[in-house]
């Protein structure tokens, strides 16, 4: 095992030695070594409320305002405040719950841009591979807040969306955080994905919407509690008189609405 080959002539740096490590089996090396250590690092996290939105919005932004607002709301009401680690709406979530005095912690992703990691976690830990850090968020996690954001933010929602409805996850809530902003995109999965039959009118609910950063927080500890029995009501599908959750008559599928 000591042994290895060597250069003809002696050189500090040979790259082609290190070749095997960008094998697929060394790939999976790596990957099983950042689930374990993503899960060493959370292994002690209890509640928890995951809060993402875009890295692009600075401080004086009002939605930076309102995720430093519900990181604190969310910190005091008991929960650690998890984010994607990064600048914008991530840093203002993470700067809200330590101020809380809160667990503020941040899984921020290797990118060749835009991403750095945010100064105001207690907690952070680094990912090469979406899906790993993709799976942290999702099992650390006791709800997600949806804030105004791109298409990694829309990349988590639907991941999130995707899971609970075929079951594959526990139930939990999912928040869209400023009604304005997501009600384009909201009309279009009711007037066109429901309307081609697509959905069923039960995945609806498991979405909600709101401006409050107080009824986010509300809504995340009434679904800590029971489940979502009482705030399904404010959901997207609720005008629609789709079942409740556990209810799941209607759907084409039951298998595949929010029948959990």
């Amino acid at each position: 095992m000591l042994d290895r080959p060597m250069p003809v002539e002696p050189a500090p740096r040979v790259p082609e030695l290190g070749a095997f490590t960008h094998t697929d089996t060394w790939r999976i090396m790596r990957i099983s070594g950042e689930f374990v250590a993503g899960m060493e690092a959370l292994a002690e996290v209890g509640a928890g409320v995951t809060v993402f939105g875009s890295a692009r919005f600075r401080d004086d932004h009002p939605m930076y305002l309102q995720a430093r607002r519900l990181g604190g709301l969310l910190a005091q009401a008991g929960f650690a405040v998890i984010t994607g680690g990064g600048p914008g709406l991530m840093e203002a979530a993470n700067l809200g719950a330590k101020e809380a005095g809160g667990l503020s912690i941040g899984l921020n992703i290797e990118l060749p841009f835009e991403q750095n990691a945010n100064p105001h976690t207690n907690l952070a830990v680094d990912f090469r591979y979406f899906f790993v850090r993709k799976t942290m968020f999702v099992k650390y996690s006791n709800g997600f807040v949806i804030f105004p954001g791109g298409f990694g933010t829309l990349d988590e929602l639907f991941e999130a969306l995707t899971l609970v409805q075929t079951h594959k996850i526990s139930r939990f809530p999912i928040i869209l955080f400023n009604r304005e902003y997501w009600q384009g995109l909201l009309d279009w999965v009711e007037r066109t994905q429901l309307a081609a039959g697509a959905v069923s009118p039960e995945d609806l609910n498991l979405l909600m919407t709101t401006d409050s950063v107080e009824e986010a927080r509300d809504m995340l500890v009434d679904c800590y509690h029971s489940r979502c029995w009482s705030t399904w009501k404010r959901s997207v599908g609720a005008h629609l008189d789709a079942d409740p959750p556990g209810g799941p008559a209607t759907a084409l599928d039951p298998s595949k609405s929010a029948g959990e």
